[in-house]
């Protein structure tokens, strides 16, 4: 059966609230969670951006949920110091921890001042901090020169058995070549053939391990008011590759989205007034092969959302995959 998950948005949300919503999640049935790992928010209107580290130490200890982020190692963050974290997660709370490793986006990682570098690169680049990440994890002293540089680094606090390192990808292209090391996959939400694309080129490559979809969605109680609260928090994420990759601040982002159309926000936010349409896309995505959905809902204000999808969204879908 196709687990649901509750995703949280440290771009939109602070941290102490974002505590509460997560908790709030699991009394209201979400298997798991998992959460976004920002320096800065994508628009000036969403406001946040609190340490995810942190909040996951705090996230893992006051709820029995399951959870993971994704991850840009490389730049921002070193290598070591991420098998680190992890590993200290991992240890802290076996079973529960994973992690999506990324080769990340400028408006987070160019806070370093260090250049920017290609695509290509940036991919290579995270194969090697994968490569040295899995073996701090294992318990090897690594040392390592190439796009990063390590020396004589060893994680000395690990679980006993190694968390999962996965893969987000969005195009067939990237996840076929993450098959290779990714314990996983995941991805968002796009046309169905798209994720289809992805799903076979993952699994066509050897790709192993469950495979999951960060599902966007806007729900209220009118359509009017869903679509609001998309179009306010979302737009600024409509912008496609490389614009999403490349811009680096959050005045450029709301730049490059100044004449998006609800048009657009609708191709990447399921927008709907209806409980039962949200049912229906679920289980839409569960259909095309998803192990889990995370459901991204795009408000700042999470209670009302978490009650009705609690209550009436949630045991539709269960009742629908177990019928």
């Amino acid at each position: 059966m196709t687990r649901i998950g509750f995703h949280a948005s440290h771009e939109q949300i602070a941290p102490s609230q974002l505590l509460l919503d997560v908790q709030h999640a699991e009394r209201v049935g979400f298997d798991m969670a998992m959460c976004s790992d920002h320096f800065k928010p994508w628009s000036e209107r969403q406001g946040h951006s609190g340490y995810t580290w942190s909040w996951l130490g705090a996230a893992l200890a006051t709820t029995s949920l399951s959870f993971g982020c994704v991850c840009a190692p490389g730049q921002r963050y070193h290598a070591a110091v991420v098998a680190q974290k992890i590993g200290t997660l991992a240890e802290m709370f076996p079973g529960r921890f994973w992690t999506a490793l990324a080769s990340g986006e400028a408006m987070n990682e160019s806070i370093t001042g260090d250049r920017w570098p290609s695509k290509e690169e940036r991919i290579e680049r995270l194969e090697e901090c994968v490569d040295v990440i899995r073996r701090l994890l294992d318990g090897e002293e690594v040392s390592h020169r190439g796009h990063i540089v390590v020396d004589r680094a060893k994680v000395w606090d690990r679980p006993d058995e190694a968390p999962l390192l996965i893969t987000p990808a969005v195009s067939a292209e990237s996840a076929a070549r993450a098959a290779a090391w990714a314990d996983g996959l995941i991805t968002v939400n796009q046309s169905h053939e798209a994720l289809r694309g992805v799903i076979d080129a993952y699994r066509g490559a050897g790709g192993r391990g469950r495979i999951a979809l960060q599902l966007h969605l806007s729900w209220a109680p009118t359509m009017a008011e869903a679509e609001e609260i998309a179009f306010d928090q979302w737009r600024s994420n409509v912008l496609g590759d490389p614009l999403s990759w490349d811009i680096a601040t959050v005045e450029g982002f709301d730049a490059a989205s100044k004449h998006v159309t609800m048009e657009s926000v609708h191709e990447v936010v399921r927008i709907s007034d209806d409980l039962e349409q949200h049912v229906d896309w679920i289980r839409e995505y569960a259909a095309l092969g998803f192990d889990d959905i995370y459901l991204h809902y795009v408000g700042q204000h999470q209670g009302a959302y978490l009650d009705a999808f609690g209550e009436h969204v949630l045991p539709r879908c269960r009742a629908g995959a177990s019928a």
